[in-house]
């Protein structure tokens, strides 16, 4: 119990849905359990009423209905968001009583540019965790291989008429001038986007420090394998790779890779068709992206129960995560905690994740073949399962974790006295 408990309000746009508003669910959960009074609110939790609940909806139509006279075309119209539209918080009282604002992800209206400009207004330490690169471009999520963040954006990728002074500039603009307040510290789950942070022409000279997700190693934990196969109508003579996403077919989370990566591993391992089989886990909108694989599949659909999504770790033999873009996943974590050794693209955060050969195998960029040179790997040692397990609990338990945010906390509160 901390001496001084802390009075946090936390952010972010929507709880359940998403692994930031997971990740910040778990912050929430860690920071009660070293003693802080934490209030977590979604959009969910402000729009109380019909009349309330209407104008969220409206400012998220508002939002996407802004961008869609500036977007390339329809693929990329969740990738992009201008923050035009957004409620104003800073006068809310629990934010009022707070000595710690924290935001998460703040888009689909949540909050807007001038409305964190308003809460920086208030005087009050603002931390922000990036779960992508939203607060310091233009508007995209992921920019690529684009590094106009850097300088002031225009001449965007995502847009339909890129010219030095787009949307994009104009976005960001709007940001430098929104975020330049000493109060807003930043927090990143990764070193890959810290440094991006860092980069930046916008959040380059604040504070900005990289903090993991928290995880609950009670829930995520090893279990007897054949027990949880037979609980969940597994064959307990089969070995199961396992992938997971939200939705299972967008481009981003990189099946593509695991479908030749499978290929490539069924042809030199010719009776794997006999003893493995592939479990998908997600919301699967085109389940032609499904068909014809190397090995049998099983399609798991949505699953929102932590202790089941935890049964389907343990089931599993190895994880794969064949994303194109990723920070700090939380499913990478999860699997890790439950002792599953994983599989991943040198891409973002994934490789200060997985120890190459250590407990799992980090694979070229978007190379199928040395995929599935990682899933052989993890099926000849077992030992790599502990490894995983060990990671876990010495970079991502929820103790660790919330010691390291309060001390961040405590440092900015000082500083404002002292200002």
């Amino acid at each position: 119990m901390a001496i001084h408990p802390l009075r946090i309000v936390l952010l972010s746009y929507h709880k359940e849905n998403g692994g930031a508003g997971i990740a910040c669910g778990r912050l929430a959960d860690a920071l009660r359990n070293a003693g802080h009074e934490v209030t977590y609110l979604d959009a969910a939790d402000l729009a109380k009423n019909s009349f309330q609940k209407a104008l969220a909806w409206l400012r998220f139509v508002l939002e996407r209905l802004y961008f869609l006279f500036h977007e390339r075309d329809k693929s990329i119209r969740f990738l992009f968001n201008p923050g035009v539209f957004g409620q104003n918080l800073s006068t809310h009282p629990a934010l009022l009583e707070a000595d710690i604002i924290h935001l998460h992800w703040v888009n689909f209206g949540f909050l807007g540019i001038s409305d964190i400009r308003k809460l920086l207004s208030m005087g009050k330490p603002i931390f922000w965790t990036l779960h992508d690169m939203w607060a310091f471009t233009g508007g995209c999520h992921h920019s690529g291989s684009c590094t106009r963040f850097e300088q002031n954006c225009g001449q965007c990728p995502f847009l339909k008429s890129p010219a030095k002074t787009d949307l994009s500039h104009s976005l960001w603009s709007k940001k430098h001038s929104a975020f330049e307040s000493e109060n807003l510290k930043i927090i990143t789950c990764s070193h890959w986007l810290e440094q991006k942070a860092k980069a930046s022409s916008i959040l380059s000279t604040h504070a900005i420090r990289c903090i993991p997700n928290a995880l609950n190693l009670r829930q995520f934990a090893p279990a007897q394998k054949t027990v949880i196969k037979t609980n969940l109508g597994l064959d307990i003579q089969k070995k199961y790779i396992l992938f997971v996403a939200m939705r299972a077919s967008a481009p981003a989370k990189g099946f593509a890779y695991l479908k030749n990566a499978l290929e490539f591993w069924v042809k030199n391992n010719p009776e794997a068709k006999k003893f493995a089989e592939l479990l998908v886990v997600g919301e699967v909108h085109e389940p032609a992206v499904f068909e014809a694989l190397a090995l049998p599949i099983r399609l798991v659909g949505k699953v929102s129960n932590g202790k089941t999504m935890a049964e389907y770790y343990n089931a599993a033999d190895v994880f794969v995560t064949p994303s194109l873009e990723e920070n700090l996943p939380n499913t990478l974590m999860e699997a890790m905690a439950c002792g599953t050794p994983c599989v991943g693209f040198q891409v973002g955060g994934i490789p200060e994740m997985i120890d190459h050969k250590s407990n799992g195998y980090v694979a070229r960029p978007l190379n199928a073949k040395d995929l599935a040179t990682g899933i052989q790997w993890v099926f000849d040692h077992p030992e790599a399962s502990q490894a995983a397990r060990e990671k876990t609990k010495n970079s991502y338990a929820e103790q660790l974790v919330a010691v390291k945010h309060v001390d961040f906390y405590q440092k900015a509160l000082s500083e404002i006295a002292h200002a």
